[in-house]
């Protein structure tokens, strides 16, 4: 029985040690003309995307507002532990943009917000 204990013990170490929350580096123009297309593009970090541990949601946000939100799961997990998205919007005033992920155990590192000033 203390050999078990033993072993389960160590597996959640392991784990743990293991253990990575989902990040977001959000890349936006710092200055845009109104009316003219934008591209901003979140890379989504993950350690590993598998059935039991994987990245299950990204949303994206503008001036507080959720514009985009992409849903994954263990029948539709993400491209990959490293993998980029992308979304397009016409800005008519400055915004503000913040995109965060997260993880279906570890939760997420935290929103990421850039400015976009538009002129």
């Amino acid at each position: 029985m203390k050999k078990f204990t033993a072993i389960i013990a160590l597996l959640l170490l392991v784990s743990v040690a293991f253990a990575n929350k989902t990040s977001v580096q959000v890349n936006a123009p710092e200055k845009a003309k109104k009316g003219q297309e934008v591209t901003i593009t979140i890379q989504v970090s993950h350690s590993a995307n598998t059935k039991m541990h994987h990245t299950n949601w990204v949303t994206l946000n503008l001036n507080g507002k959720e514009v985009q939100r992409w849903e994954y799961s263990k029948k539709a997990l993400p491209p990959d532990s490293n993998f980029t998205l992308e979304y397009k919007f016409v800005p008519t005033e400055n915004t503000t943009v913040t995109a965060q992920g997260n993880c279906n155990l570890h939760g997420s590192k935290g929103p990421q917000t850039v400015m976009l000033s538009v002129q």
